[in-house]
């Protein structure tokens, strides 16, 4: 009787991994698409999506299946990215000229020009317009960006960013005026006719 329970166990947990595994498989390039929205950066993009992948593993016994499981991934997503703006905001900077005890400071950073899908992104979205997510309220660019480009209704917006769908109203009309504002200061001749 433990043996075939055992063994029922076994099958419903690879039946389960396989099920995660072909989810995974058909949203990679969307989410990649949202965290590289989310972040304006492709390293913290790829960070972003490996780690909400990997969450969404451990926690996938509570994934509702009657659910999309885009808007439960982009929950997980829109929470890990908040909470990284919360702890990016209480650590200390250092100029990158520092001097350290009399010696430079050498620092390696990305360089976001050899990455191979960048051709690819900027295709699909304006600089611009990208600047102005990226100079947006999290809350308010999540919205947005669930909204008007992945095409989500506001109930659906409302259930992965776990609030209300007037909140969610709310938030996408100010981060549409925060966009908007940013378009006609940073780019006026190209955007003023837009504003109308």
């Amino acid at each position: 009787m433990i043996a075939s329970w055992i063994k029922t166990a076994g099958r419903a947990h690879a039946d389960r991994r396989e099920l995660f595994d072909q989810l995974a498989a058909d949203s990679s390039r969307q989410a990649h698409s949202v965290a590289l929205r989310l972040t304006g950066s492709h390293a913290e993009a790829e960070d972003l999506v490996q780690e909400s992948y990997l969450r969404a593993y451990r926690f996938f016994h509570r994934y509702d299946q009657s659910l999309p499981f885009t808007s439960w991934l982009y929950r997980i997503m829109t929470n890990l990215h908040i909470d990284r703006i919360r702890r990016q905001s209480r650590l200390r900077t250092v100029s990158m000229s520092a001097e350290r005890e009399g010696r430079e400071l050498v620092w390696d950073h990305a360089d976001d020009n050899a990455a191979a899908d960048r051709p690819l992104m900027e295709s699909t979205l304006d600089e611009d317009i990208q600047l102005g997510l990226r100079s947006m309220n999290p809350e308010f660019r999540m919205a947005v960006i669930l909204s008007d480009l992945e095409g989500m209704s506001y109930e659906e917006v409302a259930q992965v960013m776990e609030c209300s769908v007037g909140t969610v109203r709310s938030r996408i009309h100010r981060g549409r005026r925060h966009l908007r504002d940013y378009l006609l200061t940073a780019n006026p001749d190209r955007f003023a006719g837009a504003a109308k």
